[in-house]
């Protein structure tokens, strides 16, 4: 297979210039003392529609002939894909379909027509999305717009390295959240050629992790099952031309659990005051929660934020995961006597502590009670973990029995 050139990069930036957002890189002082190195964030999660994906979107659809344009564009996505490709396609003014599954989003599903795409939503995952686009496009005549698996989708995002190296030219490690091998593509192959020496690193979910088999199998493996917060990267087999790219280049792969995303979904959201989805924040997951010696940073190290197009229930439910994995909230469950002023003495010692009552709630009627008892069940809102330990000290030192619940 042949590799994507400098050439069609540089022809990628120039056509992508007047339309694409040029994304800040921003300093992260909490990253920066965790990992001991300078790190900053590419935030993707601020370009048009929310992601990276409108850069190798534009950059195929630009690319088709009059007649193909004339016939339409076809994709299937869950989200971000969808989106880039309703963009670009309203931008150069050609008709787009988009295949979405039953299950995607409400907010991505509006998001995608009112950039313009007509969208039909077909089974339950997209992979079975796209089997319909397929047959859609074989009947109509309209263009696949492969959502990675294109040499003008690679030359596309490549420009967001292009972009890291202009912001930030002493940038020795780049950490790309990867799904399908676009994006890691792209950078792989733009820094190749604009600066050999910075290290690539491709990060996925741990529960949808197909690379690292299939580059020690050296060919793409799809893998046996998924089930992962970070729908944006959760791509069951890479495709073959970002594979060869990054198979040629080197890069490496790390993987991060759920925990992991949802921490680095807080952490941006705190204290980079970026909202970002789970997907996009794979990056700083890694940083967050791979052993040094695994990453083996060279600094400075840039992070890209690849995506920000999150559900706000979603968002709701991660924030609350994501303030648990932290330490921020305490679940217990603590039997005391079924008398008056016993759940206030309870609660005066939590008080002390200096921890916050999130929820409370009485049962009498577990099988494992006495009579006179009843159990009680506290959320609590603390200030980490070593507060979270001191309030679990205090209520033992007060003589309550206390079940911490997971």
């Amino acid at each position: 297979m042949q590799l994507v050139g400098f050439g069609q990069i540089e022809a990628a930036a120039r056509r992508l210039a007047p339309v694409i957002r040029r994304t800040p890189v921003v300093a992260s002082r909490v990253l920066s003392e965790r990992v001991r190195t300078e790190v900053f964030l590419k935030c993707e999660n601020l370009q048009r529609t929310g992601s990276f994906k409108p850069r190798g979107a534009y950059n195929r659809i630009a690319n088709l002939s009059q007649a193909e344009r004339a016939r339409g564009v076809v994709a299937a996505s869950a989200g971000n894909h969808a989106q880039g490709v309703a963009w670009a396609a309203s931008s150069l003014g050609i008709e787009s379909t988009v295949f979405m599954p039953v299950g995607a989003s409400i907010p991505k599903l509006a998001a995608t027509k009112a950039y313009g795409a007509q969208v039909r939503q077909v089974g339950a995952t997209v992979d079975e999305a796209l089997d319909q686009a397929r047959d859609f496009a074989l009947r109509t005549g309209a263009t696949l717009i492969h959502p990675f698996d294109h040499p003008d989708i690679v030359a596309g995002q490549a420009t967001v390295a292009q972009e890291i190296l202009e912001q930030l030219p002493e940038v020795g490690t780049v950490l790309v959240p990867t799904g399908g091998g676009g994006l890691l593509a792209g950078v792989a192959i733009a820094l190749h050629y604009l600066a050999p020496d910075v290290r690539v690193i491709g990060v996925q979910a741990a529960e949808a992790a197909a690379w690292p088999e299939s580059l020690s199998t050296g060919k793409p493996v799809r893998v046996a099952r998924m089930s992962t917060m970070a729908d944006g990267i959760a791509v069951g087999l890479p495709g073959e031309v970002p594979f060869a790219h990054v198979a040629a280049h080197g890069s490496s792969i790390l993987t991060v659990d759920e925990e992991a995303l949802s921490k680095a979904l807080l952490l941006c959201l705190e204290r980079a005051k970026l909202i970002v989805e789970p997907a996009g924040a794979a990056a700083v997951a890694a940083l967050m929660s791979c052993p040094p010696a695994e990453l083996a940073l060279r600094g400075p190290v840039c992070a890209i934020l690849s995506g920000g197009n999150i559900d706000p229930l979603l968002l709701t439910r991660l924030i609350g995961h994501g303030l648990s994995a932290a330490g921020r909230y305490l679940e217990l469950r603590i039997t005391i006597a079924d008398l008056p002023g016993a759940l206030s003495s309870l609660l005066t010692v939590v008080g002390k502590t200096g921890a916050s009552v999130v929820d409370v709630a009485h049962s009498r009627t577990g099988t494992w009670l006495a009579v006179n008892e009843v159990e009680v069940a506290l959320t609590l809102e603390t200030r980490g973990p070593d507060h979270r330990g001191e309030v679990l000290r205090a209520l033992r030192d007060a003589g309550y029995g206390v079940r911490v619940e997971d």
